[in-house]
């Protein structure tokens, strides 16, 4: 029996599903270890009604800052750990005790924000370039969700692969009842929902859209998303290319996605680069037809369940929409695999490979 201590700061935020899964399915399995839990002060009753077994304790300590380097490793020295399990790279790189870590992928890495000062991205990039080979190789497990980040990581901090675990993650089943959105019902759309990054390559996927509508007049483009200043850029870009017939949604409740996924044509997936790709899993628990990009850990998570091409290729995006638009037996073939194909990854899996993990590092 060990103490483990989890940094659960990432909880609330766009990036903070993956903590709380593995918290909530952690705690319906009853580890015999005493696990802490550092919590935002938002997010503590949170936690204790979550994982009422659990230890929870206030941290005040924000990602990315010196009081993490300083104060929150005080903090977790305080408690005495046996094991600390961080869900990202950003942590106390002076601790020195067993850390077992989780990092999604190399995005930051490969990829510059155009939102951002140039300078000030510049500055960030090459700091975090150097604190997660700094991680890679001083934590005792690293886990990755996908195959093909487990293989990048160790090319990039030139460690030895059998150190990281891949653990798949799970999309979840919208509850909530399905909520129609008037200007599309009984409306021809295609769609992708999600963060409006460069990485996720809506530029081409639009000027696919413009492709499609020599042949497809009446079909729409759904882009759902806060509307934030990225998608205000791809908005300006759509306009000024004269491309009609484009949604931006902006906020969609969960009910109004659910909804989305039931009646699209297809859910489009034109990512340069993911760590496991959750939208096209989610958007296939529901009975979407997915065509994806072949990038990085895609063909890898979605198998034999999605329709691929070349996310460089507007020509070629295009063509496999049409395939998933005109051809019934792939679209039928694409709805039914991917249902199965979702169902078949767990949260509860996950859950149990890092317990393994963590119990590996502490018999050590």
């Amino acid at each position: 029996m060990g103490r483990i201590v989890i940094d659960a700061r990432e909880s609330g935020s766009s990036t903070g599903r993956y903590i709380d899964k593995l918290v909530a399915n952690l705690h319906e399995l009853r580890p015999r270890h005493t696990i802490v839990l550092l919590a935002k002060k938002r997010r503590v009753e949170f936690y204790k009604k979550l994982a009422p077994r659990f230890e929870v304790q206030t941290t005040r300590f924000k990602e990315f800052t010196f009081g993490e380097q300083l104060g929150l490793l005080k903090q977790i020295r305080a408690q005495k750990p046996n094991l600390v399990f961080f869900p990202a790279a950003h942590q106390p790189i002076l601790y020195r005790g067993k850390v077992v870590t989780t990092i999604q992928d190399l995005t930051t890495a490969r990829f510059r924000n155009p939102a951002k000062n140039w300078l000030a991205f510049t500055i960030k990039r090459w700091v975090y370039k150097f604190v997660v080979r700094r991680v890679a190789r001083k934590s005792s497990r690293l886990i990755t969700p996908s195959e093909f980040v487990k293989e990048d990581i160790a090319r990039f901090a030139r460690i030895n692969s059998r150190k990281i675990t891949v653990t798949h993650e799970a999309a979840d089943p919208i509850t909530e009842q399905p909520v129609a959105i008037p200007e599309l019902e009984n409306k021809e759309y295609i769609m992708y929902v999600g963060r409006p990054q460069a990485h996720k390559n809506l530029d081409r996927l639009i000027d696919a859209f413009a492709v499609l509508r020599q042949t497809h007049p009446n079909l729409r483009l759904v882009l759902a998303g806060k509307k934030d200043a990225l998608y205000k850029k791809h908005a300006r870009y759509a306009q000024a290319k004269g491309i009609k017939n484009i949604i931006f949604t902006g906020f969609v409740s969960e009910g109004e996605l659910r909804w989305l996924y039931e009646h699209t044509r297809a859910y489009v997936f034109p990512s340069l680069s993911e760590g496991f790709g959750l939208p096209g899993l989610e958007a296939m628990a529901h009975g979407a037809p997915v065509v994806s990009s072949n990038a990085t850990c895609l063909p890898e998570v979605y198998q034999d369940a999605a329709v691929y091409f070349d996310p460089h290729s507007t020509d070629d995006m295009a063509k496999k929409i049409e395939t998933m638009l005109t051809d019934s037996k792939t679209r039928t073939q694409c709805i039914q695999r991917g249902r199965k194909l979702a169902a078949s990854y767990s949260w509860k899996a996950m859950a149990q490979q890092t317990l393994a993990v963590f119990d590996e590092v502490l018999s050590r």
